[in-house]
């Protein structure tokens, strides 16, 4: 276990709607969200704390949040706006150290370990990143400092929002013991179903289980949780997170019914894939064309297939029809793609001439 680390981790206080309340002061106090418009089939983005008090959520279609809060405001949302306001905190996080793992426009991991700032204190860096964010971006963002990357982000969720919390390393394990199994990554609704049937609801709870039968419930899986559970985690803060896909998706005003209607939508998704293209200078990546399907139940499917050699855009319509044919339900939701590979190393050539 690698003790003497010390990892920050900034996620900004509902991002969005800060920022549209940051320049509409009259937006405090009333619920809002981001997202499209209620009669498109669109989903929110964010929702501020007012309007989480009503249950809004991320995530959420907009229908059911305005039946929950029928006064919430749903704002369209500006995203030129929000990556201006994403560079700035990364400015901030880039006076404190340069290893720098964004994961989203408005979260981030730092390793400052070896930071000279505040004579190495990982506790007096946050602070003054937190103040700094506040006093140059306008927003409030919460931080979780802690030994590695998993209490870390935990921790900045424990008081959110705007919400410090440190972990330190005699406090780790009395931590990590009161987290619930929904906090760690990856643990999703029906592995949480999984683990309340073996009575499994805390890391405390997971940390007595017997591993063999984690195993067997979870297979490779099962380490990383055992891991977890005793707050182990020697991932590094990664600088470099190379882009693995890139993709469209469309969710539609009216779900589509059967194959045919699904395939007169393809080549709208392709035309705006290829805009998504444009000036990536990624098509020497291109490992295998993938497409998406959420269907009106809300369970998704993915098919993949190997680009072989030159690109033939025939190919997602087999896709499309693989995809469908698993469930044969109405369609809600469509996404076409490219997973990529990574780049390859530059070579050098070298004159000895």
């Amino acid at each position: 276990m690698l003790l003497n680390r010390k990892i920050i981790h900034i996620d900004a206080d509902c991002f969005y709607a800060a920022i549209e309340m940051r320049d509409d002061p009259s937006l405090r106090d009333i619920p809002i969200a981001i997202g499209g418009s209620v009669d498109r089939r669109s989903v929110l983005s964010t929702a501020n704390y007012v309007a989480r008090v009503f249950g809004v959520r991320s995530a959420m279609p907009t229908s059911v949040a305005k039946r929950l809060c029928p006064s919430l405001l749903v704002i369209p949302g500006d995203m030129a706006k929000y990556r201006l306001a994403s560079q700035q905190m990364q400015a901030i996080f880039r006076d404190f150290t340069d290893i720098i793992e964004p994961l989203s426009l408005d979260e981030a991991y730092l390793d400052v370990t070896d930071s000279v700032h505040f004579q190495g204190s990982a506790t007096r860096i946050a602070e003054e990143i937190r103040a700094r964010v506040f006093e140059e971006v306008g927003i409030t963002v919460s931080a979780g400092v802690a030994t590695n990357k998993f209490i870390a982000k935990v921790a900045s969720d424990w008081k959110k929002p705007d919400g410090l919390t440190v972990v330190t390393p005699d406090q780790q394990f009395e931590f990590v013991s009161n987290i619930p199994v929904k906090s760690i990554s990856g643990i999703g609704r029906v592995a949480q179903e999984k683990l309340a049937s073996l009575d499994v609801f805390s890391c405390a709870d997971l940390q007595k289980l017997d591993f063999a039968l984690l195993q067997k419930k979870f297979g490779s899986m099962a380490f990383r949780l055992s891991q977890f559970a005793l707050g182990v985690d020697n991932r590094p803060v990664t600088v470099s997170r190379e882009r693995k896909s890139i993709s469209v998706e469309h969710t539609f005003l009216k779900d589509l019914l059967g194959l045919n209607e699904c395939l007169a939508v393809l080549p709208m998704l392709l035309a705006d894939l290829k805009k998504r293209m444009a000036g990536k200078k990624v098509e020497s990546q291109l490992s295998k064309y993938y497409l998406k399907i959420k269907f009106d139940d809300f369970k998704q499917t993915t098919v993949e297939q190997s680009i072989k050699s030159k690109f033939n855009d025939d190919i997602f319509s087999i896709l499309l029809a693989q995809a469908y044919a698993r469930s044969r339900r109405p369609v809600r939701l469509i996404g076409v793609g490219y997973r990529l590979s990574p780049p390859e190393p530059l070579q050098l050539v070298l004159s000895f001439d």
